[in-house]
């Protein structure tokens, strides 16, 4: 390091010093392993490239940058997108032309093949899987991402391990220095106290949270039994893991995604989620970023509703994430497709809009899991819609069972006994894209787009980050060939996970195909929320009562501006009055936009986004 690099990270240190060894020697009681954790630190902050460093300054200097309205995402998966690494470098400026100035690349560090859950069960954080390159092709990557103005999210996968690691083969060895980094037991009795408690995740595949290996020893295994928990109650886990976070950061890294959050930090006799430790971990990594490579901000994956996930922001002044997800949003509002009622959908966004503006929420349609039907069931019974029967009405509806549904896919961890299950298919095959396109239904295609249009267009128009999924942008369509590989076969969540049909995105400028008029739907509705100061976070939000249970209105106000977005999830026209004053059409074509008062009428699933005059 140069001398002024010293004093800054000193600088930066000094301003978290006493907190982090605070917390630190809280739950370690350990001086040498913290002034070991400061030591590498150091090194990490070392070893950062002179382009990160300057990207760190210049995101210090504006550190709500992850805020502004000109942000969008995509999530896609480096294989079936574009091969490998490098396929993705040479397809930047398709991602370009789709507005996207956020990559999530999904889980690409090494996994052994027969053994993984869609790249969560990582054998080494410091190899890219080899069929899609090399740390050198993404360090590639994330600069010419750099160059264009994108930036680069990854998951880190904090949790657990796969068995394959180095450190779960030394476990199993015997040696007892690698067995203390996960849960081990010589017998079925701890493992059955708790079972008691906490509930399981996949009860259908992989039921229970433990698993019992060949030489009858037990190993936690909350998600699969070849993904084995770590012990955060061991500080080398802790700083191990840290080191790895900074090393991944090193390679360009903009956005952590920390998968499973809740799930860390474990204790017999309770649930294993959302324990106080968790936040104490999550603070302590928030500040070990900001001290090193403070242009990274954190992602946590948190599957619950937003009034509950507020925790994992932190406070003002001892934040946690700088992002979560909108989970919640997201499911109701298939559940609101299924149902044609915005009241459910409405009370989750007016929950969502009274948080404080410092909660940046990442919001998305679809993305690489499949649809849970997390609901509010205290409300959604007060309206006659019971838990277990709704849940089948929603499945039946989205697989296509139900009258007058357009939707297919297929379900996910499907118990027969509680008749519970999960949905997987993507937005334009839900939306009807694939059966009129099957059946040949110009007309019904119209509809299916024009509702996949105003899906997108409520998502944008919604506070927080839009983050579309790989192939939404031109329609893609359910993908059945993993049925026809062995190692795929089981998992229904391939259906949406199909490779990109490269075919299909070169007619995105065509505006006679689904593909072309779905991309530039998508890429007007970007192009206005990134000219209109009403989008940014600072704005102010809330619902509107329409009039109609099956259209969901939205006011947005901030720079002077007032916009007002209606969606309708009905299958009839709708004359919905509006507030005071006149409106213009924002998607409307040419100079002189068409202009209301009083009231509007919206096509049968169709939408508007109008502006106030005046």
């Amino acid at each position: 390091m140069t001398e002024q690099e010293d004093a800054l990270f000193r600088a930066r240190l000094a301003r978290h010093h006493d907190e982090l060894r605070w917390l630190y020697m809280e739950l370690y009681d350990n001086g040498s392993m913290f002034a070991e954790l400061c030591n590498q630190m150091y090194r990490f902050a070392e070893m950062r490239s002179a382009a990160l460093k300057e990207r760190d300054a210049a995101r210090e200097a504006e550190p709500e940058w992850y805020k502004h309205r000109n942000l969008l995402g995509m999530m896609l998966y480096i294989d079936n997108f574009a091969g490998n690494l490098n396929g993705v470098r040479g397809k930047l400026d398709y991602l370009e032309e789709a507005g996207v100035n956020c990559i999530h690349l999904m889980p690409f560090l090494n996994t052994v093949k027969g053994r993984d859950d869609g790249g969560y069960a990582v054998a080494d954080f410091r190899t890219v899987r080899p069929d899609l390159g090399t740390m050198e092709d993404l360090e590639q990557l994330t600069a010419a991402c750099h160059d264009k103005g994108m930036n680069v999210c990854m998951d880190f996968v904090m949790n657990h391990t796969s068995c394959d690691h180095e450190w779960a083969r030394r476990a199993l060895a015997g040696d007892g220095e690698y067995m203390s980094r996960y849960f081990f037991f010589d017998n079925p009795e701890i493992p059955a106290e708790y079972e008691k408690t906490v509930p399981q995740v996949f009860p259908t595949t992989a039921p229970g949270n433990f698993t019992r290996l060949d030489d009858g020893r037990y190993v936690m295994t909350t998600f699969y039994p070849y993904q084995w928990d770590l012990n955060y109650r061991n500080p080398r886990v802790f700083n191990e893991m840290m080191y790895n976070f900074l090393f991944l950061a090193n390679q360009g890294m903009d956005i952590i995604r920390i998968d499973a959050v809740p799930y860390i930090w474990k204790e017999l006799g309770t649930s294993c989620r959302n324990l106080p430790r968790v936040h104490t971990i999550v603070r302590m990594m928030r500040m070990i970023g900001e001290i090193v490579c403070p242009s990274v901000i954190l992602l946590g994956e948190v599957v619950m509703e937003p009034v509950k996930v507020v925790p994992y922001f932190g406070t003002v002044d001892k934040p946690e994430c700088h992002l979560l997800y909108n989970v919640t949003t997201m499911c109701t509002t298939w559940h609101t497709v299924a149902t044609r009622d915005t009241r459910l959908l409405r009370k989750q966004l007016d929950s969502v809009n009274t948080l404080p503006k410092e909660y940046v929420f990442l919001n998305y349609l679809r993305c690489h899991d499949d649809i849970g039907w997390g609901l509010d069931y205290d409300t959604l019974k007060t309206w006659g819609m019971d838990e277990v029967p709704h849940k089948k009405y929603l499945n039946e509806f989205f697989q296509g069972h139900t009258p007058g549904s357009v939707s297919r896919g297929e379900l996910y961890n499907d118990d027969p006994t509680t008749g519970d299950a999960r949905f997987c298919g993507t937005t334009a095959s839900m939306c009807g894209l694939e059966k009129a396109g099957f059946e040949g239904d110009d007309a019904a295609m119209d509809v299916a787009i024009r509702f996949d249009l105003t899906l997108h267009a409520m998502m944008l128009f919604q506070s927080g980050i839009p983050m579309l999924y790989s192939g939404d942008e031109i329609g893609q369509l359910n993908d059945y060939s993993y049925k026809d590989d062995p190692a795929k076969a089981a998992d229904s969540r391939y259906i949406h996970r199909g490779r990109l049909p490269w075919d299909r995105a070169a007619q995105r400028n065509d505006p006679k195909t689904p593909a072309g008029r779905i991309f530039q739907g998508l890429h007007q509705l970007e192009t206005l929320r990134r000219a209109n100061p009403a989008f940014e976070a600072s704005a102010e939000v809330h619902t509107l009562d329409t009039g109609d249970v099956a259209v969901l209105g939205l006011a947005r106000t901030g720079g002077e501006q007032t916009l007002v977005g209606l969606f309708n999830f009905g299958g009839d026209t709708k004359e919905v009055a509006l507030p005071d004053g006149t409106y213009c059409d924002m998607t409307a074509a040419g100079k002189k936009k068409p202009t209301f008062s009083g009231s509007v009428t919206l096509p049968p699933y169709g939408f508007f986004w109008l502006q106030q005059k005046g």
